[in-house]
């Protein structure tokens, strides 16, 4: 029976991903027998990446181990932490620390060389400090591939013939150019498509059959109301998992039906972090990006999607172990001049639409490889200025604040809460006045969308105006967890920021959908008395609060006033002068409303 592939669902986080690996590092060079697997584990907890926050993980745990975690001033010693991971009984233990790994060896972050870990090129470069994930997860998925003769869950006798991210880009692009034989419009392929054809996708034989299948799939639906729609893809989808898949066990076919979505979900996430995916229709629909469509061609046409046959696992690992193979199809001197040409127009068009002056372009023509690959780079750089200054634009218009406003408030009924919270909060803060610059931290593809949040060791967001600085923290977590994840980390980003620009006073601007006790009471502290010395300006906003701060905006706008960043700092000052006369953190929460009120008043 063909078996799915996955990328990963134990760890949905792509930062998680490296702080897996930052804990391996201690063991790299060990043999990788049981008892190191089940040393691994215990230095997971012990490091806090893995069982915090899980309820289902402290089953079996006493009172006072639950605390022990629970608590980031608690140091957990590594025999605190063994004694957690016996006490958890469980009939594999080694079993924990082979599942912890598997996503790192699939990824080909770690591989093992006569039984002992290492970390590959790819993995030490993802442990840098100013690592580019997109490009980590674009240089593992092009060699990514099933079956390989590191892991023995696909086997190539059972069908089993792919690699599934450049099977994933040879599928959409097929359905998109029989689209346009159709005479239909490409838009790539929906979301529910995805979950269904690509993880499902094993063989690189099948992309053609595929792609058909969706097309055909698209005719019964067409003009048909959602409800029928629904239910012809419900229909369809059991047709699929039988006669296309042959798969005839009812238990085994009604599995796949229940993890797909999940499968999907999670390959999408993480194929949209190499930016050659991007998602378009509302977020409906999963195209290839067209700012890539250069490396995309070159690529297409280089590899179709066959797994390579190596004569051996050493040969396999020392290709995986080298961060310089494969050579891109597109690194030579000609393809990459096009890609600058495109990128230069693009820019251009940029320019006339912000009516900012014109960048003065280095005369490429003679640049060798590693020349013109740096100065891409640094052209893009420049591209994702002149989009932040287009959002910058745009976020000046009331609907567009009104739009902002709206998804806030209807935020839990997005999928990916967290990247939109990140997004919304930037565009809110770019509305808000003259900023002279501001700066999201998370990663994006070529259309300036996030792909993915902020890194952990940055602010999510940073401003600068005339008169202060500030950045902007944000979270989806609401409970005991935001205070483990946000409490010091936020403390630590605005103190960094404050000695970075220290010519000017800084604030750091904190929005959850509601703020956790312990969060706040860790706030007040550092507001009323000190952190590393010095008390620091931490405003901290439920979305509400943010809300109705936008709505003031609105307001303003529509009677022809403008809000200036003195403006905003004046409310902050309002909120920070409110704990000076208040014995109790809880309270000041409560006052935040207030001081918004009383601002509005004055404004």
């Amino acid at each position: 029976m063909i078996k799915t592939w996955s990328i990963t669902t134990t760890l949905r986080n792509p930062e998680r991903l490296r702080d897996f690996l930052v804990v391996l590092k201690e063991i790299e060079g060990e043999v990788w027998d049981s008892k190191m697997q089940e040393k691994y584990q215990i230095l997971l907890i012990q490091n806090r990446k893995y069982g915090y926050g899980s309820s289902q993980f402290y089953n079996g745990l006493t009172k006072k181990q639950i605390n022990l975690i629970d608590n980031p001033d608690n140091e957990i010693s590594f025999k605190d932490a063994e004694k957690i991971f016996k006490d958890k009984k469980y009939q594999d233990p080694a079993m924990r620390g082979r599942q912890s790994i598997n996503p790192l060896r699939k990824l080909g972050l770690v591989a093992f060389v006569d039984k002992k870990i290492f970390i590959t090129s790819l993995g030490n470069l993802f442990l840098g400090e100013d690592y580019d994930l997109g490009e980590i997860f674009f240089r593992s998925f092009i060699k990514w591939q099933i079956p390989n003769p590191d892991s023995d869950d696909y086997k190539l006798e059972n069908g089993h013939n792919i690699k599934p991210f450049v099977g994933t880009l040879h599928l959409i692009n097929s359905v998109n150019q029989k689209s346009i034989e159709n005479g239909d419009k490409s838009k790539g392929i929906s979301k529910q498509e995805f979950s269904l054809f690509v993880p499902t996708l094993t063989n690189f034989n099948d992309i053609e059959k595929y792609a058909d299948e969706i097309i055909t799939l698209r005719k019964a639906v067409e003009g048909k109301g959602r409800v029928e729609q629904r239910e012809i893809f419900e229909k369809y989808k059991n047709y699929f998992v039988t006669k296309i898949l042959k798969i005839t066990d009812k238990k085994e076919a009604n599995k796949l039906l229940n993890n797909i979505k999940d499968y999907g979900d999670n390959a999408i996430r993480y194929f949209r972090l190499t930016r050659y995916i991007y998602i378009r229709g509302g977020g409906h629909y999963i195209d290839l990006e067209p700012r890539r469509n250069v490396e995309i061609s070159s690529l297409l046409s280089f590899d179709n999607g066959e797994s390579i046959d190596f004569k051996s696992k050493d040969e396999y690992l020392d290709y995986i172990a080298n961060i310089e193979e494969p050579k891109l199809p597109w690194e030579t001197q000609e393809i990459l001049i096009d890609i600058l040409e495109n990128l230069v127009t693009d820019i251009k068009e940029y320019e006339v639409a912000l009516s900012v002056t014109e960048k003065q372009i280095q005369d490429y023509s003679e640049f060798d490889v590693d020349e013109l690959k740096k100065y891409i780079e640094e052209l893009r750089r420049y591209r994702r200025l002149l989009q932040e200054n287009k959002n910058h634009q745009e976020s000046q218009n009331t609907e567009q604040i009104e739009s902002y406003i709206k998804d806030l408030e209807t935020i839990f009924e997005f999928e990916d809460r967290p990247i939109l919270l990140e997004k919304l909060s930037a565009l809110g803060l770019h509305a808000l006045n003259d900023a002279l610059k501001v700066q999201p931290n998370y990663p994006v593809g070529d259309d300036n969308e996030p792909t993915f949040t902020a890194p952990a060791n940055t602010p999510d967001i940073e401003c600068y105006y005339e008169n202060f600085n500030a950045i902007c923290e944000v979270t989806m977590l609401t409970g005991r967890d935001q205070w483990y994840n946000e409490g010091q980390p936020v403390m630590r980003h605005l103190r960094d920021f404050e000695e970075k620009n220290n010519d000017k006073n800084s604030y750091c601007l904190f929005i959850a959908p509601k703020l956790h006790r312990d969060t706040i009471n860790t706030f007040w502290t550092a507001i009323k008395y000190e952190y590393e010395g010095n008390a620091q300006r931490i405003i901290p906003l439920s979305i509400g609060n943010f809300v109705s701060i936008l709505k003031i905006l609105v307001k303003l706008k529509q009677q022809g006033k403008f809000l200036k960043h003195t403006d905003l700092s004046r409310l902050y000052d309002a909120i920070l002068d409110q704990s000076k006369s208040l014995s109790d953190s809880g309270r000041w929460i409560e006052k935040i409303p207030v001081s918004i009120n009383s601002w509005q008043k004055s404004l």
